[in-house]
């Protein structure tokens, strides 16, 4: 993990709703932004200590052999890429490597797309596969990479069958400032970062005096991982100490939904979080951090189990998604953006091609990202101009996004025609944007 990066902080917010908002239009529920998971989500594996602990000692093998690091441009770090590559390859897995250069030196990028699942619903893991030059980096971060290896040839193991498209990436440079996850996001069309439904990122999942911290970006991804740790009877934080520093980064600045887990760096654990989690009050989550320490002998098992095991849930709960017949939705993935505290914009979806009128249970999906939620006001207008409200404003709604589905009462409503999202930010300082918006019918 690279902690040189500054964290995004966020304005403070004033709120001025009195007279803002518009009566009158008829009502909608919200479904839950982060729904039960659907069966298949159920059959997640276990994921075996011995393989993730396998990989650990290959990578310990390789830097012991390339003089004791792994490190971007140094041939531990290629000779790690290579041995993740085979197993892949191996399992079915369709790889490519991507290369680019930083300092005057090759770095490398690997990424394994599993067949099948909706290309435009991909659901991708990842992990920084660069130690850092002074030591061989087996929590930072063999402790990621070799959970979501393993989770990868888990997948291959069960021919999982996901309703949504599996990408995993192995990141290279990460601890010069996440240069090679920022190198492959930019090196993507807007169109196709416009397909990963979310990026999952694992960076130091096995620290030695564990905590159990879980990023809290996207609500849903959050939400996935703290039921999962709830149902062990581990309770969770929010994790702080690297929030934004590690790939993850990468992905959430240019409007991917991400999330993640961590068991910390450099902080002291708390005489609160010792009680809570076990281990030492008062030492470092990794005494060994960023130091030649950082071997096989730095990892703490139990941690390195549960968070594997925590990967793989997230996999298959969050890519089982649920199947849409063709031509039974209607989006516009364009974005727009919506100015602060000014007049409402609108984004058009239209309808074609139906017969009658809309359904009792019309399907509104929204993707909306914005730094403070509660200043939103979101309304479905019909082609008649009929608006049904979707949301209020609140001040005490202080969440990022707006990702959810709500349902509207629309059989009044001819289903052809030219149907609009309108959204209004109502209050001062925060900013967003509409990402994309979906008739389902």
């Amino acid at each position: 993990m690279n902690l040189s990066v500054p964290r995004r902080t966020l304005a403070a917010t004033a709120f001025a709703l009195a007279g803002l908002l518009t009566a009158g239009a008829p009502a909608a529920t919200a479904a839950p932004s982060a729904p039960s998971a659907p069966a298949a989500a159920l059959a997640a594996p276990d994921i075996p200590l011995a393989g993730v602990k396998a990989h650990l000692t290959e990578f310990q093998s390789i830097a012991t052999a390339n003089g004791g690091n792994r490190a971007h441009g140094r041939p531990g770090y290629k000779a790690s890429v290579d041995y993740v590559k085979a197993k892949l390859d191996a399992a079915g897995f369709t790889t490519s490597v991507q290369q680019f250069t930083y300092n005057g030196t090759t770095g490398y990028n690997l990424i394994a797309d599993w067949p099948g699942g909706d290309l435009n619903r991909t659901v991708m893991a990842g992990a920084h596969l660069d130690s850092v030059s002074s030591g061989a980096g087996i929590n930072d971060n063999g402790s990621g990479s070799a959970a979501v290896l393993e989770t990868a040839l888990a997948v291959s193991r069960a021919q999982l069958k996901p309703t949504k498209h599996l990408r995993f990436g192995w990141w290279g440079a990460e601890e010069l400032g996440l240069v090679g996850s920022r190198q492959y996001v930019n090196s993507l069309p807007t169109t196709e970062r416009s397909k990963i439904s979310g990026y999952l990122n694992f960076d130091m999942i096995g620290s030695p005096n564990p905590g159990y911290f879980v990023y809290d970006d996207d609500p849903a991804i959050e939400q996935t991982f703290k039921d999962y740790f709830a149902a062990l009877g581990v309770p969770t934080e929010i994790e702080t100490e690297g929030d934004g520093r590690s790939d993850h980064a990468s992905f959430k600045n240019v409007g991917i939904p991400v999330g993640g887990l961590f068991t910390g760096a450099s902080r002291t654990k708390t005489s609160a979080q010792a009680q809570k989690w076990g281990g030492t009050a008062g030492q470092a989550f990794d005494r060994c951090y960023h130091s030649s320490c950082d071997t096989t002998s730095n990892i703490n098992d139990t941690a390195l189990d549960r968070n594997s095991d925590a990967v793989a849930h997230a996999i298959w709960a969050l890519s089982a998604g649920t199947t849409v017949p063709p031509g039974d939705f209607f989006e516009n993935a364009a974005d727009v953006a919506v100015p602060d505290a000014g007049a409402a914009v609108t984004s058009t979806v239209t309808v074609s091609g139906r017969t009658g009128n809309a359904p009792a249970a019309l399907k509104v999906g929204v993707d909306i990202k914005h730094t403070w939620r509660g200043d939103l006001v979101i309304d479905l207008v019909a082609p008649d101009g009929t608006a049904y409200r979707l949301k209020n404003s609140s001040s005490s709604d202080s969440a990022d996004n707006v990702i959810t589905t709500y349902t509207v009462d629309a059989s009044t409503e001819a289903a052809n025609g030219a149907w609009k999202l309108r959204v209004q930010d109502v209050a001062r300082y925060d900013t967003g944007y509409i990402d994309s918006w979906r008739l389902t019918f």
